[in-house]
């Protein structure tokens, strides 16, 4: 399925009222992992400002012991930090990269701002080496934009 093609499922995850939030999230990562092949982990992991720390929300994929993430550690902690996206096409050639699994060859992590403030992050591994392009960039950002909303009113 397309980026083009999964936006509108993604919306109406976000709008179904029948649902609370977590199970939107949930529903998202399930949409995302079943549906782009190499989306191997899909997450979102939720910034606690006062201890700088992140913690880890709903997920699909293996389970991780990175359920408490120091802001600057690993990738999803830089992003915490930087506020920006950030790809590692080969996690083996970074220096800052907490490993989850020896079957993870890349990652993307993509902030989730709400009202302008970063609460937290999707954060996608896979299995294959520099699988993400610019548009998965512009989709996770636009999946984010969607999450946002089930956090105002």
């Amino acid at each position: 399925m397309t980026f083009q093609e999964l936006q509108p499922k993604v919306t109406a995850i976000t709008l179904n009222n029948s649902l609370s939030r977590d199970e939107k999230l949930l529903s998202v990562c399930q949409l995302l992992n079943e549906n782009i092949e190499y989306y191997n982990w899909v997450g979102f992991y939720f910034a606690n400002h006062d201890s700088k720390t992140l913690h880890l929300g709903p997920y699909v994929g293996a389970e991780t012991d990175h359920t408490v993430i120091p802001f600057g550690k690993g990738i999803c902690g830089q992003v915490a930090v930087s506020n920006n996206n950030f790809v590692v096409p080969d996690v083996a050639a970074q220096d800052n990269y907490i490993a989850c699994s020896f079957t993870v060859k890349s990652e993307i992590v993509v902030p989730l701002f709400v009202n302008g403030e970063n609460i937290g992050q999707i954060d996608i591994d896979s299995h294959v080496i520099d699988p993400f392009t610019e548009a998965d960039e512009r989709f996770l950002e636009f999946v984010n934009q969607e999450i946002a909303k089930t956090f105002t009113i």
